[in-house]
């Protein structure tokens, strides 16, 4: 495997090899590694500080992972697969498990459908609740427009062995897109889901937006909902009334409450990261988590990643604001009422952005896309009480593909072991990658 020269400013002796998430000849991406070909360490004994292959039980084609650390300390991987032929496509669900250190169990179908809206933006959830229940949505077309789509959401109570039926978490008479979910624990048995709606652009007569998800005219909204073991619908809130058109959601549960993070739209077209948090029944108004002042005419598809832990929560977001691609991070010690002035994790014209984040006891892992001569994977591990520490970064991965198709890179924590897991292209067809850091 070719050697990967660090970039000037990793502090990473070195990384570690690709996981390959199939069994073919060619490797979708590379990885930086030592001299010897062995994975790399830091010289100091930070955790986090050494990172090896993932092998995944995906098979070609494969996209839109999602990965989730479960209660139980089971690892759950879900992704997309293309089947079908050329004149009737088709899309399918699929999800594997994993106990810490065992390998992935055999894969698994959620669902199916020749009727589904795929892109390489909203990746379908898959969730465990502490009860022991699995939900999982995907989106499913319901209009005449191919920009007329839905959030479809199911439960299972058996481990994913039978799951319930399809349910539209939104108006189902509602046009236009829906999509860019978050998922969080409302209670033990009972599922938050927040979503964006275009249930107001359809009002206006402005469904949908470009192939460039460059909306226009009426605002979408940011949405949320409760559904109870019984898989029933119990509440349902608007939560903002002028979001980005396509940027992904995000959400953690603090001590005060559930909060969710997602981009903003002005009048002005600033599109700036705002929280909202449920507490004592009712969700707290919008606000910025930091006032970037970032104008942009159109969508950037690049959404904020959350962590929480008691009352303190960490919020990373891409921005132009300053004219330069930057991905920033910032710390709140009040549950998100207030942030303390963001840091620059990267900043130059290869970020692309795209972030993924997991905290891990005291350190807080940061994930982001990069694209100069190739596109890689970048990690910055920080300290989490202390964000001004110099953090430990590494180019984790080099990928095949170039611009979009590697889509939205998925980064979760269990004890002390976290995995990265992406899509990349090889040879035409999609495969996905992954990582441990340990």
């Amino acid at each position: 495997m070719p050697v990967l020269k660090p970039l000037a400013w990793i502090s990473l002796v070195g990384a570690a090899a690709l996981a390959m998430a199939c069994s073919g000849p060619t490797a979708p991406s590379e990885a930086v590694v030592d001299g010897d070909g062995t994975p790399g360490a830091v010289e100091d004994a930070s955790r986090f500080d050494r990172i090896e292959p993932l092998v995944l039980p995906s098979g070609t084609p494969a996209a839109q992972p999602d990965l989730v650390a479960a209660p139980d300390g089971v690892w759950l991987l879900s992704w997309i697969e293309a089947v079908g032929d050329d004149e009737t496509p088709a899309h399918r669900l699929r999800f594997s498990r994993a106990d810490a250190g065992a390998d992935w169990s055999a894969p698994r179908t959620v669902a199916e459908g020749d009727n589904w809206f795929v892109n390489w933006a909203d990746t379908p959830h898959l969730y465990a609740l502490p009860d022991g229940s699995l939900w999982a949505h995907w989106l499913r077309s319901t209009g005449p427009s191919r920009m007329d789509y839905g959030i479809d959401l199911v439960r299972s109570d058996d481990g994913g062995a039978t799951w319930s039926a399809p349910q539209l978490v939104h108006l189902a008479d509602s046009l236009g897109d829906h999509g860019f979910v978050s998922l969080w624990p409302q209670a033990d048995d009972t599922l938050g889901i927040a979503w964006l709606d275009s249930r107001q652009k359809a009002a206006a007569g402005v469904t949908g937006h470009d192939d460039g998800h460059h909306g226009g005219g009426a605002a979408m909204m940011l949405w949320a909902a409760t559904y109870d073991a019984g898989a029933t619908q119990t509440a349902e809130w608007p939560l903002d009334v002028s979001t980005c058109d396509c940027c992904t959601t995000d959400a953690a549960v603090t001590d005060r409450g559930p909060v969710v993070v997602y981009r903003g739209r002005t009048a002005e077209e600033v599109r700036d990261t705002r929280i909202v948090r449920f507490e004592n029944g009712a969700w707290t108004a919008p606000h910025d988590v930091h006032t970037d002042g970032w104008v942009m005419p159109g969508c950037p598809v690049n959404g904020p990643v959350i962590e929480a832990r008691g009352n303190a929560v960490w919020v990373a977001w891409f921005t132009m604001a300053d004219g330069e691609p930057e991905v920033r991070l910032a710390r709140s010690d009040d549950a998100g009422d207030g942030f303390a002035a963001p840091l620059t994790v990267a900043r130059g014209p290869a970020v692309l952005g795209r972030a993924a984040m997991a905290l891990a006891g005291d350190r807080l892992l940061v994930a982001w896309l990069e694209e100069g001569d190739t596109q890689s994977l970048q990690l910055a591990v920080y300290d989490a009480d202390d964000l001004a520490a110099e953090p430990l970064r590494s180019q984790v991965a080099t990928l095949s593909v170039r611009g979009r198709a590697s889509g939205m890179p998925r980064l979760a924590v269990q004890g002390d072991e976290a995995r990265l897991v992406w899509t990349d292209v090889v040879d035409g067809r999609s495969v996905l990658g992954g990582l441990r850091i340990h």
